[in-house]
């Protein structure tokens, strides 16, 4: 199938849209400006009340009665272009897909490994693939205040830019040898930053085993048991006494035969000549109880990125407070501990001791009971995201100020989706598309989008719906291609519409389906086997969550028979870590909250969860979350989801969580947490 690259079939008719929008622009923005005007958010009505004679309160004043005077002088001139508009949205496309090619000179060093990765031969042991979600809430600024949200073109630009930051910014990962100490603190990575390290530019590259010379060689032959200056009879090891003793000298005798011990693995260390702790054969072995804790540190970054032509380069200022030059945010978010043997090879490649650390469970993060993946707050955006679907894209030219940022790391991107207008199930007037875009690192081969037709109230004034799309991550051996599906959505928002919601979550799971089997199979000359699926993945906001009584027939949908969540125990209960993405809009402009690292330690508090989170309804709801003293149920109202397929992708093929994030990134210009995953996809194969 051949995606869309212009909204129109041909370029007359893409002219005609232009001059008929140029009618109606002035109209719909003076309209737009002249709400606007009338709904204050809480960081206006601070500011106004502050100092009452302000110039702000001013030209509120001045500007109101002539926005009134120009929107309707210009009323006619907008009625010549709705009509001409409104016919030509029965012909438009559903989606504008864009790609961008790679500049040499460019800031993106992820775009080129994401594409090469695409063309490249699928390795037997796997690869692992990062997913993120947010709504954005880029309403046309009117509508976007009853949020309590302001200035939509300036927060496009800026949650652009943040998200770009956070998935482009130098990767840092420590390396420890020893599985007894598997933390380094804050300050010492701070220390130990300022001192520079070998910077590489592969996606995820560990650190070269370390050269020493013949000397550095000598020097560690020395026993780490006695001294320099000691004996050999005074060692545990080595001396006579105790190479004739069947117990081992460093075990208890509960552990005499432990399989791991350095010294077990020689049943005759006197006749082999080798020392049982310094042979290379178990030399780095992490199990070793003797040597001493290894630390490699390896950072990966991108190229220094170009200057921007937009007014308004990036710079650190006040709202931009989760950009690269954060600290804190550094030391707290971008920092990994893994084993020794725990790195993954360039382009996301798992590594054959990938498996090793996942059942040995040395160096992770937070966990909690018997969760075999990490789950963090994290104030970025996860490094090296391969996927990005995002919800409320509404505004246009916002729209377009997100895609350019966007563009600058993802090279694939799908836009402007929905309809507008009157057309087939939508047979409501549509003022708003669908909100939805999608970016991804890897190729989009194929893309659908339905419109859901039950949409009531409101929400019935955007063409909420459905965004298929199918990408190419790897090629087989056998010239197979290996493909995602991945599903981008935003259900219906109103409160105690159950019934549509679960319509809707009926209809996506019947034209994803629809969709798989119409784009799986050999349909054209150029494919004559059929596609290997890697993963299947659901994004979006559901607006439900899992906890509250009144979404009970969504929690039990057959939804989840299908998809697993990660942050679901079953219907109506979470997992005790998983954190709400919904937040108080009464709070935005709190300083509590004001950054992404702000934003980071209230969320990691339990208290400030309860003071900035929306919280599952119940009886005793109050209409204010502050200062509320009954007990709440969860921790906030989680309706951003990430669900993924296990099982019948491909035979023996498996898919595990890797990672889930709770993010703040985009603090104070949304009034969600963003969700992001990282998925592995192992094959069952081994490596030749």
């Amino acid at each position: 199938m051949v995606l869309h690259t212009s909204p129109y079939p041909s370029a007359f008719l893409s002219f005609l849209s232009r001059l008929s929008w140029a009618f109606v622009f002035p109209c719909y923005w003076l309209l737009d400006r002249l709400l606007a005007s009338c709904v204050a958010t809480s960081l206006e009505k601070r500011r106004r009340s502050q100092d009452p004679c302000s110039f702000l309160a001013l030209g509120v004043l001045i500007s109101t009665p002539l926005y009134l005077v120009l929107l309707l002088a210009s009323l006619p001139f907008a009625l010549i272009g709705f009509l001409l508009w409104a016919p030509l949205q029965t012909i438009r496309n559903p989606y504008i897909y864009s790609h961008q090619k790679p500049d040499k000179h460019g800031a993106e060093q992820g775009v080129s490994a994401g594409t090469e990765a695409a063309l490249a031969e699928w390795r037997p042991q796997g690869r692992s693939f990062c997913f993120g979600s947010a709504n954005v809430c880029l309403l046309p600024d009117s509508l976007a205040r009853f949020n309590n949200l302001a200035d939509t073109q300036r927060r496009a630009r800026e949650v652009g830019k943040r998200i770009r930051n956070g998935a482009s910014r130098p990767q840092i990962k420590i390396y420890i040898d020893s599985p007894t100490n598997t933390s380094i603190s804050a300050a010492s990575f701070c220390s130990l930053a300022t001192q520079g390290f070998r910077r590489t530019s592969s996606l995820d590259h560990r650190p070269e085993p370390v050269v020493t010379t013949e000397t550095e060689n000598e020097a560690l032959t020395e026993c780490p048991v006695h001294p320099s200056g000691g004996t050999s009879s005074d060692c545990p090891i080595h001396s006579t006494e105790a190479q004739n003793s069947s117990e081992c000298p460093l075990h208890s005798n509960a552990e005499e035969h432990a399989p791991d011990c350095a010294v077990h693995q020689f049943a005759d260390p006197q006749s082999s000549g080798e020392c049982p702790v310094h042979s290379n054969i178990i030399q780095n072995s992490e199990d070793c109880p003797l040597h001493p804790a290894g630390v490699q540190i390896s950072i990966t970054s991108p190229d220094s990125e170009p200057v921007e032509d937009e007014k308004g380069n990036h710079q650190t200022g006040d709202g931009d407070t989760g950009s690269l030059e954060s600290r804190t945010a550094s030391r707290e978010s971008l920092v990994r501990f893994h084993a020794a043997d725990g790195g993954i090879s360039p382009n996301n490649t798992l590594s054959q001791h990938r498996t090793s650390v996942f059942k040995r469970q040395i160096g992770r993060k937070r966990r909690h009971g018997d969760d075999s993946f990490d789950h963090e707050i994290s104030a970025f955006f996860p490094a090296n995201l391969d996927f990005l679907c995002l919800q409320e894209v509404f505004d246009r030219r916002a729209a377009d100020r997100l895609r350019r940022q966007l563009h600058r790391y993802f090279p694939f991107v799908l836009s402007d989706v929905g309809r507008y207008g009157w057309k087939g199930c939508c047979s409501r007037f549509k003022f708003l598309n669908s909100g939805l875009l999608l970016a991804s690192r890897y190729p989009i081969l194929d893309a659908h989008y339905e419109c859901f037709p039950n949409g009531r109230s409101e929400d019935a004034l955007a063409a909420k719906g459905v965004l298929f799309a199918k990408v190419q991550v790897g090629c087989s051996a056998q010239e197979q291609r290996v493909v995602g599906y991945i599903t981008c959505t935003h259900l219906h928002a109103i409160e105690g519409d159950s019934s549509v919601r679960c319509e809707q979550l009926d209809m996506l799971l019947e034209w994803g389906a629809e969709f798989r089997r119409s784009t799986l199979g050999p349909t054209d000359e150029e494919k004559v086997l059929e596609d290997q699926v890697a993963f299947d993945v659901i994004l979006g906001d559901l607006n439900f969550d899992n906890c509250s009584s009144e979404d009970k027939l969504e929690q039990q949908h057959s939804l989840f028979t299908h998809y697993k969540d990660p942050c679901r125990l079953g219907p109506g209960e979470d997992k005790p870590w998983a954190l709400g993405t919904l937040l108080d809009t009464s709070g935005l402009y709190d300083e509590e909250v004001s950054s992404p690292e702000s934003l980071q330690k209230v969320m990691e508090n339990e208290e400030g969860r309860k003071e900035y989170l929306v919280f599952p309804a119940s009886k005793n709801h109050c209409p204010s979350q502050k200062g509320r003293k009954i007990p709440l149920k969860g921790n906030g109202r989680r309706i951003d989801y990430i669900l993924y397929k296990e099982e019948g992708l491909q035979p023996d093929w498996k898919v595990d969580i890797e990672e889930f994030s709770f993010i703040t990134q985009l603090a104070g210009l949304t009034d969600h947490l963003s969700v992001a995953a990282r998925l592995v996809v192992s094959t069952g194969e081994e490596e030749t």
